[in-house]
């Protein structure tokens, strides 16, 4: 019951409190049900994550191939974070791996969607799948040409 009403009141606390009951082996006093959902919350937010940088690196991948002449260190700058950040999320959950190339591909129209609201040039502009591969978009020296 103290594991409930400190999820409730003050969720740092259950998570040291939880921790503290895991390490102890109290596995009894645990609440289980609020583990298992806080345990799944965390995977879809990892996942979550790991789409959103695919969305925005695509976004500036398309708006470096299709607006060139806009072309600026801003755009260079994301593109670089975000493929550092997603090397760091892939080197923290390797497993994400797995899901990589299915996330890029579901992320590509939305980043579509974020090119063509930042460039204003008609979605009909853009491929209508990516022409990109998974290896191409994680490459540092990987800028696509120009259209």
């Amino acid at each position: 019951m103290l594991n409930q009403v400190l999820y409730e009141k003050d969720f740092y606390g259950w998570l040291e409190h939880t921790i503290d009951l895991l390490k102890q082996g109290r596995l009894s006093e645990l609440n289980m049900e609020i583990l298992i959902d806080e345990l799944e919350s965390l995977a879809k937010r990892d996942r979550r994550e790991l789409l959103s940088r695919l969305v925005i690196l695509l976004a500036h991948l398309l708006k470096w191939q299709y607006q060139s002449t806009h072309r600026c260190n801003s755009w260079r700058g994301s593109i670089v974070e975000q493929r550092y950040q997603i090397q760091k999320q892939l080197e923290d959950s390797p497993s994400l791996n797995n899901q990589l190339e299915t996330l890029m591909r579901k992320s590509y129209h939305d980043a579509v969607k974020l090119a063509q609201a930042e460039t204003g040039i008609a979605a009909s502009q853009f491929s209508k799948q990516c022409e990109y591969t998974l290896e191409q978009i994680l490459q540092d020296e990987f800028y696509p040409n120009i259209k």
